[in-house]
């Protein structure tokens, strides 16, 4: 581990400063594009020789299933003016994860995408996939249930990814359709009580990324884990418990190393770990981190794609006691409970 020089921080303030004024809150997901761009930058990335290409080439698989279904998903009820400004008044997401009442639709995706992942996957994923062709209705809320609630109990580890990029299908659509119906109204969705969590849908965010050019130079956002919804948040201020005393950032060399920076915005062009696109921003303060992705330095950064191609970041950080605060539904792992059966057994 190499340490980066050491340069005067930003704080929060100036760097929203040099950003030409208030920033947008949010940036919605573009339904034509949000999947197609995932896998673009999976097929990009595993074409480099990356060490988990085979895993990333089917990810690429699944988001092109993803963007199919998301084009062309029937309408599911939304909430009305109402419940959103109800959610509003209160702080609260108005398409809760946990809560929200999922319309069976979503049975159909899970099952249509299994069958058309089976006929490129290798053999090793037939059995997870054979098992959510033919899955009933039980099974997979039960599934839903554990993946939206962040419970390992149950949870099938091997059928958990398509299961939940599904979810995702559903809830950017249910995201886009409110966006469309209710902004006459005003803006459906705005910000929530816990700023770290996402104002749609309550769930976490896989990770955060800057953005270099639009109307948010040099801007940080979350990105939603779920929805794909992203909203901002400043930059230099732990994601899950807003801290902005004791943060640092850390990335990889060429070699697979770990290089702190004391300063993420350094600009010292002899660090590495200042021009490094991914990164991992830890606060001592509550021992959680967050990967941050930057635009400025690789245009093409996608952070559900990047954050799986930065699977070492996340095991050599946590080595160090950090415990990951974003989540990210296309890789989970632990030790979960013998799942149930999908026939409900």
């Amino acid at each position: 581990m190499v340490a980066g020089a050491k340069v005067r921080v930003m704080s929060p303030e100036e760097i929203a400063a040099m950003g030409g004024g208030e920033s947008p809150f949010l940036h919605w997901p573009q339904r034509s594009t949000l999947f197609a761009e995932r896998e673009m930058r999976l097929r990009q990335i595993a074409a480099t020789g990356h060490v988990m290409g085979d895993y990333l080439r089917f990810m690429a698989d699944l988001a092109r299933e993803q963007q199919k279904r998301l084009n062309d998903f029937p309408a599911v009820p939304l909430p009305d003016a109402q419940a959103i400004d109800t959610a509003a008044r209160r702080g609260l997401p108005p398409l809760p994860a946990a809560d929200w009442p999922r319309d069976p639709l979503w049975h159909g995706v899970v099952r249509q995408m299994a069958g058309q992942l089976r006929e490129a996957a290798p053999a090793a994923a037939h059995p997870a996939l054979d098992r959510l062709a033919q899955a009933d209705d039980v099974f997979l809320e039960r599934q839903a249930d554990a993946l939206l609630n962040n419970l390992n109990t149950g949870l099938d580890l091997a059928t958990a990814p398509v299961v939940a990029a599904a979810l995702q299908v559903y809830w950017t659509h249910m995201l886009l359709s409110v966006q469309q119906h209710h902004t006459a109204q005003g803006q459906p969705v705005g910000r929530i009580d816990d700023e770290g969590m996402c104002p749609c849908c309550g769930s976490r965010p896989t990770a955060s990324i800057t953005r270099s050019s639009g109307d948010a130079p040099g801007q940080r956002y979350l990105h939603c884990s779920l929805c794909g919804l992203q909203w901002h948040m400043v930059r230099i201020k732990c994601s899950h418990c807003l801290s902005t005393g004791k943060l640092a950032y850390h990335s990889l060399d060429r070699a697979d190393a770990p290089v702190p920076a004391d300063d993420e915005e350094a600009g010292n062009s002899g660090s590495r770990a200042a021009t490094a696109p991914v990164q991992a921003e830890t606060c001592d303060d509550c021992g959680h981190y967050l990967k941050i992705m930057h635009t400025d330095r690789d245009p093409f950064v996608e952070p559900v794609a990047d954050d799986l191609a930065t699977l070492t970041l996340d095991l050599l950080v946590s080595d160090t006691g950090q415990t990951r605060h974003g989540v990210n539904f296309m890789l989970l792992f632990g030790e979960p409970d013998e799942a149930p059966s999908p026939g409900g057994h």
